[in-house]
């Protein structure tokens, strides 16, 4: 179990070095272990630590003396994809009830540092030595709530027993930072430009861009979509919209032989930090190119009119995360503290709040009751990571590509709805919780299968 202790870690706020102008991934803290392949009632535990500053370039893990310290314990004991031996972790999906968070804060500091680390005896008086230091800890559990999730497996069940040719193809746009591609659960999901010939160097669709195979790197204006760890975040969010079911580690919500995903990286560096005019054009890509659903798991306080536009002018569906709090970690109403895209309000924006999996929004998710349209869990969520792992990661980014795998696999299901339909049928097939009301405007779960049935005659196959 050595290599598998820092299992899970505490969220870190949401923009890491954000200027004005610039859009930040809604990101929380990442581990890059997989969890163990459990046995039927197996155990996982983690230790890890969680950090509350302002930017993670300042975060030092052994100098911050009210760190959060977590560990976690489950999820559940019945699996909830037979082929993918690291689902059980997947509680948004699958909420049998058994995980725990225990979270572990200091009360108050030592000071036995002060004196430093002495040595032997000296002839000059002094005080004693004093024992390692030691800090007093108070200790909260939160518990699992069972059926805190999206309600999946009816709705696999249903989608599974439609005949292929009656389904509708869909293509997701991924604007975020790049997707590792070659992933074994994502090479199958990738959308493929069907006029474009692999490493030629030219441009055969004549769309503008030279081998636009999966999509485009608007950060770097090449045809590089992945250059390792710097996109874990839109690695992590192709996972949970479309990562293959049945024969890996973990299952994806959509069914990629219906589903596939363009990557479009417009975030990138150590931070994931891209400016409104990549995301601007990778919008506008998108359309030319056939995508109807866009995930947005990206955020910015500052408002650009064109960007605005862009969305607002757009025949595709944007769902967006909306955020994770202020620069503690705090989430905030942003109603009267707008964050763009989130808070645009249009038809075709569904701003996303995360939940953890006791029911309750997450403390550093943003909220609004008329910004903030439904919320689906974010945090400790485990879907894939760059160079063929995974990782549990914690954020309203975790919780905006819940929505957007959901939205995808019924707009693929329901060839009867348009485009234009989805966001009313998703928020109004919501499952109310109790915390959520004046929260959103749903003040509701995401539930898959409720969606999939909306308006629908009872007995419906």
């Amino acid at each position: 179990m050595d290599r598998y202790k820092k299992l899970l870690a505490g969220a870190l706020p949401a923009f890491l070095s954000a200027t004005a102008l610039s859009f930040s991934a809604w990101a929380g803290d990442q581990t890059c272990c997989p969890p163990p392949a459990p046995a039927a009632a197996a155990i996982a535990a983690a230790d890890a630590v969680g950090l509350a500053a302002s930017d993670a370039a300042d975060a030092d893990i052994a100098t911050i003396d009210t760190a959060l310290r977590t560990a976690a314990f489950g999820p559940g004991v019945q699996n909830l994809s037979i082929g993918d031996r690291y689902a059980i972790y997947q509680w948004g999906l699958k909420n049998d009830g058994e995980f725990q968070l225990v979270q572990m804060t200091t009360s108050f500091r030592s000071l036995d540092s002060v004196y430093g680390k002495r040595k032997g005896r000296s002839s000059s008086i002094a005080l004693p030595d004093l024992e390692p230091g030691m800090l007093e800890s108070q200790s909260t559990v939160i518990r699992a709530t069972a059926g805190i999730d999206i309600n999946i497996l009816p709705a696999w069940e249903q989608f599974d027993a439609k005949a292929p040719e009656e389904k509708r193809q869909v293509i997701v746009a991924v604007i975020d930072t790049g997707i590792d591609h070659s992933h074994p659960e994502l090479k199958d999901s990738m959308w493929t430009n069907p006029g474009e010939i692999p490493g030629d160097g030219i441009d055969n669709d004549g769309n503008g861009y030279v081998d636009d195979i999966h999509g485009w790197n608007f950060y770097t204006d090449s045809p590089t979509l992945y250059s390792g760890t710097e996109d874990s975040h839109g690695t992590h969010t192709a996972g949970t919209i479309a990562a293959s079911r049945g024969n890996e580690g973990i299952a994806g919500i959509a069914d990629n032989s219906c589903v596939k995903l363009m990557s479009l990286k417009s975030l990138g560096g150590p931070y994931g930090i891209g400016s409104p005019d990549s995301v601007i054009r990778a919008i506008r890509y998108a359309e030319a190119n056939g995508a109807s659903i866009c995930n947005l798991s990206l955020g910015t306080s500052a408002y650009s009119q064109e960007l605005a536009d862009t969305i607002k002018n757009s025949h595709m569906l944007f769902i967006v995360a909306c955020g994770n709090g202020d620069a503690k970690g705090q989430g905030y109403d942003i109603d009267t503290t707008p964050v763009y895209p989130a808070s645009l309000p249009f038809d075709n924006v569904i701003a996303v709040g995360g939940l953890l999996f006791d029911g309750t929004l997450a403390a550093s998710s943003n909220f609004g009751a008329a910004s903030v349209d439904i919320a689906a869990p974010g945090s400790y969520i485990l879907s894939t990571a760059p160079g063929g792992g995974y990782a549990f990661m914690s954020g309203t980014s975790m919780a905006a590509p819940m929505v957007t795998g959901t939205a995808a696999m019924l707009y693929s299901y329901r060839t009867d709805l348009a485009l234009s339909d989805i966001k009313h049928v998703l928020l109004a097939s919501a499952r109310p919780l109790e915390g959520l009301q004046g929260k959103s405007v749903s003040g509701g779960l995401l539930d898959a299968h409720a969606a999939l049935n909306y308006g629908l005659p009872a007995g419906t196959p």
